[in-house]
């Protein structure tokens, strides 16, 4: 265990040795950003980060009244924070100011019945039956 007295001479060994790193930081106003149609009627996106060779993506998704996410499979853990609205599943529902996370492996099917605003980070693709991913396919 380290104590406060070894921290602060490590931290006195690096006084002037460490700089930040120029542009490692990436900031988003996701107000600049259009909302586009993902490949699913009534529910639009905002891509906020977006790593395609590893799969990963942290996305706002707006989900408009009625909205169906059809069935599909989890291959990574999927995190889902609600900042407006509702929706659900078979497990359950989840609310503005609450959050799910979904297991890797497990298939669902979400619905939103008065609409829902959130931000979803996602480390895999979703799989649907012959498509994976939110963006549309030509």
């Amino acid at each position: 265990m380290t104590t406060q007295t070894e921290n602060k001479h490590f931290a006195d060994r690096l006084k002037g040795k460490l700089e930040p790193t120029a542009g490692g930081s990436v900031y988003i106003d996701p107000n600049t950003l259009e909302w586009e149609p993902s490949q699913f009627e009534k529910i639009s996106m905002k891509v906020l980060y977006r790593n395609d060779e590893a799969g990963e993506m942290t996305v706002l998704l707006k989900w408009e009244p009625g909205a169906v996410l059809p069935f599909h499979k989890h291959p990574e853990i999927e995190q889902s924070y609600v900042l407006e609205g509702s929706f659900y599943d078979h497990d359950g529902i989840c609310r503005a100011g609450q959050f799910v996370w979904r297991q890797p492996g497990s298939l669902h099917e979400t619905r939103s019945d008065e609409g829902c605003l959130l931000l979803a980070v996602y480390r895999k693709p979703n799989v649907f039956f012959g498509t994976a991913g939110f963006r549309k396919t030509s």
